[in-house]
């Protein structure tokens, strides 16, 4: 049985949320850090953008394709709100983004486990 997409989809979409879980908490450690700029990792949506599509191999010597997973951390656009240490942290902001992180994780687990629970009704049947 060949893998299916939306695995390969919901993993790459997993992965992404585990760097910017890591570059919120980052922000959130730093938030007394003099001098330190808040990150972000670029929207999902840009991966995916940059994400070759190509024909997978199904036997040796046919042509195939990657995609390209890398996630960039890039500092974030300040909305005017720099400490006096010139700290661009703002814990509110970061906060909020880490309810969205975790709301994602949640709805990729559920879609993946419906999407599961299909296969292996379609396989039972």
């Amino acid at each position: 049985m060949e893998p299916v997409s939306l695995f390969d989809l919901a993993t790459k979409q997993s992965e992404w949320l585990a760097v910017r879980q890591s570059a919120i908490a980052g922000n959130i450690a730093n938030a007394n850090t003099p001098g330190y700029t808040a990150n972000d990792v670029e929207p999902f949506e840009k991966v995916l953008d940059r994400a070759v599509v190509s024909l997978q191999a199904t036997q040796a010597g046919h042509l195939g394709g990657a995609t390209n997973a890398s996630f960039k951390v890039k500092p974030d656009e300040a909305d005017g709100a720099i400490m006096p240490s010139k700290n661009t942290v703002v814990l509110e902001d970061q906060l909020m983004k880490a309810g969205e992180v975790r709301r994602s994780f949640e709805l990729n687990t559920a879609i993946v486990k419906a999407f599961h629970s299909m296969m292996m009704m379609a396989v039972k049947s």
